[in-house]
C-alpha cells in the first residue's frame, strides 16, 4: 500500500528541483501532495512518522516551497474565453478580495491577485496584468456586471455578461474555499504571506490536481497537449 501511494505521488521530473535532500524524492512528493490536498503540516508530519518518516514541519514546508518555486513559469497560452471573478477573504480581521481568472477550454488559472477592496479599479489592474503575460487579442472576457464592463472597456478587451459557463470560476472559488475552511476560518499574517499561499495553491491546481472535465488530466497538460 505504501509503495503504490508513493509511486503514485512520484514524478522523475521533480527529482531536479529536490537535489542533495536526504529524503526519498517519492517520499517528499508524497507529502507535498498531502499538505496541498487539505493536510495541515502538523497532520503531514505525524502521516509521515506512522509511515516510518520522522521530519519536521519546517522540512516539509520547505519541500512544498522548493516545488511551487520549481513550477512558477505560466505555459505559454492564447485563451479564447476566460472567466474572471472576485471572493472575499478576511485577514488579520479585515476584508480582502481575491481576483482571479480561469481559461473556459483548459481549465488553466491563469492568474490570481489580491487587493484591499474591489470595484472596477482593481478589475482594471487586474486584466492589465493579465494582459502583460498572455496573448489576449482574440480574447473575450465572461464576466457579471460588477465593475468589469467598464475595466474591460478601459483597457480596450472585449467581453460579456454571462452567467452559465462563468461558473467555473465561480467553482473554483468553491475549491478554494474548501480548501481554506480546511485549516483557516481567517487567515492571520501578512498579505504577502497570503499571496503566496495563493500562488502555491494554483500551482497545485494547474499542475498536479487531475481534472474530470479534462479526463483526468491537469490543466497544464491541457494547455500543453
Amino acid at each position: 500500500m505504501l509503495a503504490d501511494l508513493l509511486t503514485e505521488s512520484y514524478d522523475v521530473d521533480l527529482e531536479e528541483s529536490w537535489e542533495n535532500e536526504r529524503t526519498a524524492t517519492p517520499v517528499r512528493a508524497f507529502a507535498v501532495r498531502l499538505h496541498l490536498t487539505g493536510c495541515s503540516l502538523r497532520e503531514t508530519t505525524t502521516i509521515l512518522a506512522e509511515l516510518g518518516v520522522e521530519r519536521s514541519h519546517g522540512a516539509v514546508w520547505n519541500w512544498v516551497h522548493r516545488l511551487a518555486d520549481s513550477g512558477r513559469d505560466s505555459p505559454s497560452a492564447k485563451p479564447t474565453r476566460v472567466a474572471v471573478d472576485e471572493t472575499a477573504v478576511k485577514i488579520n480581521g479585515e476584508w480582502s478580495w481575491v481576483y482571479a481568472a480561469i481559461d473556459i477550454e483548459t481549465k488553466l488559472i491563469l492568474d490570481v491577485a489580491l487587493f484591499g477592496h474591489h470595484g472596477t479599479d482593481p478589475a482594471a489592474t487586474f486584466l492589465h496584468q493579465l494582459r502583460q503575460k498572455y496573448d489576449l487579442s482574440d480574447t473575450v472576457f465572461l464576466v457579471d456586471q460588477f465593475g468589469y464592463r467598464t475595466a474591460l472597456s478601459r483597457l480596450g478587451l472585449s467581453g460579456q455578461v454571462d452567467y452559465t459557463e462563468r461558473n467555473l470560476i465561480e467553482k473554483w472559488f468553491h475549491t478554494l474555499t474548501m480548501r481554506l475552511d480546511r485549516f483557516h476560518t481567517s487567515w492571520v499574517g501578512s498579505q504577502a504571506s497570503v499571496r503566496e499561499w495563493l500562488e502555491q495553491f494554483v500551482q497545485y491546481y494547474n499542475r498536479q490536481r487531475p481534472h474530470q472535465a479534462l479526463d483526468g488530466n491537469t490543466p497544464i497538460e491541457a494547455v500543453l497537449n
